[in-house]
């Protein structure tokens, strides 16, 4: 008898593991998983400073990265997003995994996030690190486009109205020079938007508020790449300000305010005719003062504010063999008193999608785009994009000015280079901002872009791109050191497998 109960515990043991798997296998063939990437193998070849012997990198250049996203759909209600980048390694380079032997760290996660929606409701959430980018229409979004930590809710009333708004915390606890570490360091912004969709227009009127603690740009070079949107160049008002918070002076400010609204407009009525516009203005608290020596060593003292704004437009021609367009944007630039703050707008990480040298409007991977941030100059291009004569082979020709907003006289407070001696600020391009132009400089960008679809997920894209250098001479030498300048220019090739 007790043999035969220990036999019938075992096998209800068996039963019960066998239904719990069975009822584990039944969960997750619930599940549907869905993957998509990309690989991105380049070469490029280009110089990119336009102040002589200034750069001391390689002119040719080997890359590779890989993205690959995973996606968990339970039903349209809830799924799950990992999104994982492999890279960028730069072939011979032991760092990134590119040397002999090939083993050096550079999985990252760049996303991961749930997606839900509470029952019975329309309204969906979306929570975790995410690509998070403010409404924007001609050219990109000057304020953010980047990866981020979020919640992010969106509710659509009708075919006409929708709203959506988020909390998102681009940093926190990374402050490491503190006596209190971690105290007083985080970025917090909250926003709401308006999505409106009417016949033949398009509009999203949006506000943004943010607060950081005084601490927040403490221990930056540990806490953030300029891959990952490099606040000192897009936030604060000089470079000088970078390391303001252990220069500020008598400042009781614990919290400083930040706020930014934008309306994007679209018209597309008159197909197929297309008109776009974005208005946007920022503005950032004073957070004390900061100490800057001039050209000639006279030592001034800044207020951190900043605030400024920015239009921009686009008009675009469809053709059966392609889009003219003609494009162009102001944003306000610096006055010569360093006194009350930059008239620059500030942004988080901002991208400018009007060109593909200055900007980023194709791969800008190999040879890395120069400026991302519209803040301080202005400009005015033609294109005609997407030409096609050949099946599976098209064209983009882009011709753009660039001109400076800022006043000649804050040349003299912008930072020393230490290789070459130039006070040209210009020189720091690719550190997510704009080169620093004044009212006398500026630069005249050709874009020529050419994509072959081989295969339905294999393209073969070549960019060969210009710019040449109207940066005044006078101005730039009398800021102090010397001042050499030189026309800038890349050629690329990047073969791309996208699934």
């Amino acid at each position: 008898m007790q043999k035969g109960r220990k036999a019938m515990k075992k096998i209800c043991t068996v039963m019960l593991a066998a239904a719990m798997l069975l009822g584990a296998a039944s969960g997750a063939s619930a599940i549907d998983f869905n993957a998509k990437g990309q690989w991105l193998m380049g070469f490029g070849v280009g110089e990119t400073t336009p102040i002589k012997h200034a750069n001391h990198d390689d002119q040719f250049e080997a890359r590779q990265r890989v993205r690959l996203q995973m996606d968990a759909v339970a039903s349209e209600a809830l799924s799950g997003t990992v999104y994982f980048e492999i890279g960028t390694q730069k072939w011979g380079n032991a760092a990134t995994g590119g040397a002999l032997g090939a083993d050096g760290q550079q999985v990252k996660v760049k996303r991961a996030y749930i997606d839900w929606t509470p029952p019975a409701t329309d309204l969906k959430v979306r929570m975790g690190i995410q690509g998070l980018v403010m409404p924007n229409k001609a050219g990109g979004s000057a304020i953010m486009n980047t990866d981020v930590a979020a919640v992010v809710a969106s509710y659509q009333f009708n075919d006409n109205a929708g709203l959506t708004a988020f909390w998102a915390r681009p940093a926190n606890d990374n402050n490491t020079t503190d006596a209190k570490t971690n105290w007083l360091d985080n970025i917090d912004l909250f926003s709401l938007a308006l999505p409106l969709k009417f016949d033949g227009v398009e509009a999203t009127p949006w506000v943004m508020y943010g607060i950081r603690g005084k601490n927040s740009f403490n221990g930056y070079g540990s806490a953030w790449s300029t891959e990952d949107g490099n606040f000192t160049y897009s936030f604060l008002p000089y470079p000088a300000a970078a390391s303001f918070e252990g220069n500020r002076y008598g400042t009781d400010k614990v919290w400083g305010n930040m706020f930014w609204l934008g309306l994007p407009v679209a018209i597309t009525m008159f197909d197929p005719l297309n008109i776009e516009f974005d208005i946007n203005y920022g503005y950032s608290e004073k957070m004390g003062r900061y100490a800057n020596e001039d050209a000639y060593g006279v030592a001034r003292r800044g207020s951190t504010q900043r605030q400024g704004w920015l239009a921009k437009a686009l008009v675009e021609y469809k053709m059966d063999w392609g889009v003219p367009g003609i494009f162009g944007w102001y944003a306000s630039g610096d006055d010569k008193n360093i006194k009350n703050g930059s008239e620059r707008m500030p942004s988080v990480n901002p991208m400018n999608e009007m060109t593909s040298f200055m900007g980023d409007s194709n791969y800008g991977w190999i040879m890395q785009d120069l400026g991302l941030d519209y803040s301080g100059t202005w400009g005015i291009g033609a294109q005609v994009r997407d030409m096609s004569f050949v099946e599976d082979l098209s064209h983009t020709l882009r011709v753009a000015y660039w001109g400076g907003t800022n006043a000649p006289g804050m040349a003299k407070y912008m930072a020393n280079d230490e290789n070459t001696g130039s006070r040209a600020w210009a020189n720091n391009w690719g550190k997510g901002t704009s080169p620093y132009l004044t009212t006398k400089d500026g630069l005249l960008e050709i874009n020529f872009i050419n994509n072959y679809k081989m295969y339905e997920n294999f393209d073969i894209n070549f960019e060969a791109s210009y710019i040449a250098n109207f940066m005044n001479h006078n101005t730039w030498d009398k800021a102090g050191g010397s001042f050499s300048k030189q026309d800038v220019w890349k050629a690329e090739v990047i073969f791309a497998y996208s699934f």
